[in-house]
């Protein structure tokens, strides 16, 4: 769901076992990025959480349509005990919130957690969750947008990988549920390499990319969504981003406020530790009648070619329909001139 129109939109739910851990004041630094934590690859038949880390589910057929997709891919849903609570514009309070996810973490039953939605709200349950039982209990999580605050916690906590991915409330063309299946269902270690053509057109002019900076480079690939990043910095859930390949998108943003973003990403340091640098789509994020502002080309330029690591822009990454599943916390090698992101392992067992 988009970020910015989560208040636009946004089943009588199985109990979930497990509480909400208690709020710890706790900013100390992360310290040493823990090793990479690989879970069980989805098998048709399993039993998969269905959780609203985020904003609320304000109609009760977006969570009949999460139940049918989980279906649809041969898995047997199981609500979260608050996905249809409602405070304000979250889905429930922090607390409870927080204990579907420690809950389905703790239940052994249970091989995944897929977000029903994004929206706001995944920063604020990442005091309350249990990292010692989601430490002893890697499950695949998947969601994007806003659920970058809980894939960002998840990794810098656990080393658990994770799954930048649609989330049930998605639209799931045929590409992206071929790419999840592979990645996630099939174990493969992919190249996520924008498909060419398929469009009436004498050349291609969708899902083209960009090159910033040529070159190779390989290292942790980390990211999600530019905002909930940025508002990340400086607390205990930012992954290590030492020799990364940072990859970003973001959704309906004014060229300033990207611009804005990059400039306190730069100045944290975290630009400075990079290897490589994709950005996927900013969908909605025009510079404006008359190109008063700086393009967001322009705006990666200057942040990113000064780098001088490999860099890329138009990875099918984003606020889009078609778009990849991307592990978050796996190994990989990217290719700035071809475009191209090449899985070395894949990001399940």
């Amino acid at each position: 769901m988009e970020r910015r129109a989560f208040l636009k939109r946004a089943g009588a739910a199985p109990l979930v076992v497990g509480a909400a851990a208690p709020l710890r004041a706790d900013a100390s630094p992360v310290g040493p990025a823990p090793a990479p934590v690989r879970p069980q690859r989805l098998r048709p038949g399993d039993r998969v959480g269905l959780v609203a880390p985020a904003s609320a589910n304000f109609h009760s057929v977006d969570v009949e349509i999460a139940q049918d997709v989980a279906r649809a891919f041969g898995l047997e849903p199981q609500l979260g005990a608050h996905v249809r609570d409602r405070h304000g514009y979250l889905a429930g309070r922090d607390e409870d919130r927080a204990a579907d996810v420690n809950g389905f973490f703790a239940d052994p039953k249970l091989r995944a957690l897929f977000a029903i939605r994004g929206g706001w709200g995944c920063a604020r349950v990442l005091p309350h969750l249990d990292w010692e039982t989601i430490r002893r209990n890697p499950k695949v999580v998947t969601g994007y947008s806003d659920i970058t605050g809980l894939h960002c916690g998840l990794h810098a906590r656990t080393g658990l990988v994770t799954f930048h991915a649609p989330t049930l409330l998605s639209d799931w063309p045929s590409f992206s549920v071929d790419h999840f299946r592979r990645v996630v269902f099939e174990g493969e270690a992919v190249t996520m390499a924008n498909p060419p053509g398929g469009e009436e057109r004498l050349v291609q002019r969708e899902n083209r990319t960009r090159t910033i900076t040529g070159g190779n480079a390989r290292g942790t690939l980390l990211g999600g969504n530019l905002t909930v990043l940025t508002t990340l910095l400086g607390s205990p859930y930012v992954p290590a981003f030492d020799g990364a390949v940072l990859f970003l998108e973001d959704v309906n943003e004014d060229i300033y406020r990207v611009d804005r973003m990059l400039t306190q990403l730069r100045l944290a340091g975290l630009l400075g530790r990079l290897r490589g640098f994709v950005f996927g789509s900013c969908s909605e994020c025009a510079p404006g009648e008359g190109y008063g502002s700086l393009t967001l080309e322009e705006v990666l330029d200057e942040h990113v070619k000064p780098l001088g690591i490999p860099a890329y822009e138009g990875a099918m990454i984003g606020h889009q329909a078609r778009q990849f599943t991307v592990p978050i916390g796996a190994p990989v090698e990217l290719d700035a001139s071809a475009g191209t992101i090449t899985m070395l392992a894949p990001a399940v067992v």
